[in-house]
C-alpha cells in the first residue's frame, strides 16, 4: 500500500548491520548544559515504584516544553534507560524530557501501561513549576509498544476509564502531538503480518484475537481517533515484518478523516526499528521527530 499525499518517502541504502534509529546509550556522557536525574519515582499503582529519568536545560528563562518518551519492547520488556540519549538531546534543544517505566505483561496487561504512562504525563503537570516546565506544552515519543502507547495518550485525552490510580488525578493527561515510532494501531489485523503477533498480544490482552476480540479492538488506538486527538506523525519502514507498515497508513487516514492534522513519513524498503537505514537516513528521520515537535510545542 502506498502512502497519501502527506508522506514523505524515503529511498534507503541498505545494510547488514543492524542500525536502531536512536543510538541511546545511558554512559554517553551528559552536556554541559544539561541537568540529568535519574530514578524519580512518578507513581506507586500496585506498590510498583515506577520511575523515571529527567533531562533539562541548566539554564534558560522557560518555562520549557516537555517530551515524555516511552520504550518499546513488545508491551513485555524493555527499560526507560535505553531513551536516556534520547532526553539528553532534547534538552539540548530546549525541552526536559523524561524518559518512563511502565508495568509490563504478562503481569500486567492492557490497560496498565496506559495507566502509567498517562499517569506520567499527570506527573509532569504535577511537577511543572518544581521543573520550569510549561504544563501547556506537553508532548510524547516511543517506539514500537512505546509508540502504541504514546499514540494511546493522544487519542485517549478525553478517555476517563484509562486515567487509572496512578496519582495526581486533579492534572490532565492530554497530550499535545505524538510522534509514532513504528507503533501498532489496529491488534485485530496484526495476526497476519507480524512475526510475533501470536506471541506477544496474547500475554498483554490476555488471550488471543478469538478469544479477547473486545479487548482487541478496546486496546487499538486506531477505533479510539475523534477530532480531539492530538496532531500525530507516524515513521513507519514499508518492509516492518513486526508492525506491518500498513498500521500507520490506516492512522493516519483515520486521523485526516477527523480533521486532525495528521503525517506519515515512510522509509522504503525499511524492517522494524528502521534496520537497515543508512547514518544519513536516520539523521533525517530523527530531524523529522526534532522539527515536528518544535512546530506544535515551541510556536504555540
Amino acid at each position: 500500500m502506498r502512502c497519501t499525499q502527506t508522506t514523505m518517502a524515503i529511498t534507503l541504502a541498505m545494510s547488514v548491520a543492524i542500525i536502531h534509529v536512536q543510538p541511546v546509550s545511558a554512559q554517553r556522557p551528559i552536556p554541559n548544559g544539561v541537568v540529568f536525574e535519574k530514578d524519580i519515582e512518578y507513581s506507586n499503582s500496585d506498590d510498583q515504584h515506577l520511575q523515571l529519568n529527567m533531562a533539562r536545560p541548566k539554564a534558560g528563562d522557560g518555562p520549557f516544553p516537555a517530551i515524555v518518551c516511552i520504550h518499546g519492547g513488545g508491551f513485555r520488556a524493555g527499560t526507560r534507560e535505553g531513551f536516556n540519549g534520547l532526553c539528553l538531546e532534547l534538552a539540548e534543544r530546549g525541552y526536559v524530557a523524561v524518559t518512563v517505566t511502565y508495568r509490563l505483561a504478562p503481569k500486567y496487561q492492557f490497560p496498565a501501561a496506559v495507566y502509567d504512562v498517562k499517569a506520567a504525563v499527570r506527573w509532569v503537570r504535577a511537577n511543572a513549576e518544581k521543573y520550569n516546565i510549561d504544563p501547556n506544552r506537553i508532548g510524547t515519543t516511543g517506539g514500537s509498544a512505546g509508540g502504541h502507547l504514546a499514540q494511546f495518550l493522544g487519542v485517549t485525552s478525553d478517555v476517563k476509564k484509562f486515567e487509572g490510580d496512578g496519582g495526581h488525578a486533579e492534572f490532565s493527561s492530554n497530550v499535545d502531538c505524538v510522534v509514532n515510532y513504528f507503533g501498532p494501531s489496529d491488534f485485530t489485523k496484526s495476526y497476519d503480518a507480524s512475526v510475533d503477533a501470536a506471541e506477544v498480544l496474547p500475554l498483554f490482552l490476555g488471550g488471543n484475537l478469538q478469544q479477547q476480540r473486545r479487548r482487541h479492538i478496546e486496546s487499538s488506538p486506531l477505533y479510539w481517533v475523534t477530532p480531539n486527538a492530538a496532531p500525530t506523525l507516524c515513521i513507519h519502514g514499508t518492509e516492518d515484518s513486526y508492525v506491518a507498515h500498513e498500521q500507520a497508513v490506516w492512522l493516519i487516514d483515520r486521523l485526516k478523516a477527523s480533521a486532525v492534522e495528521a503525517t506519515l513519513m515512510t522509509i522504503e524498503g525499511a524492517d522494524h526499528g528502521f534496520r537497515g537505514a543508512s547514518k544519513e537516513v536516520k539523521a533525517g528521520i530523527e530531524n523529522a521527530r526534532f522539527e515536528f515537535f518544535d512546530k506544535h510545542l515551541k510556536q504555540k
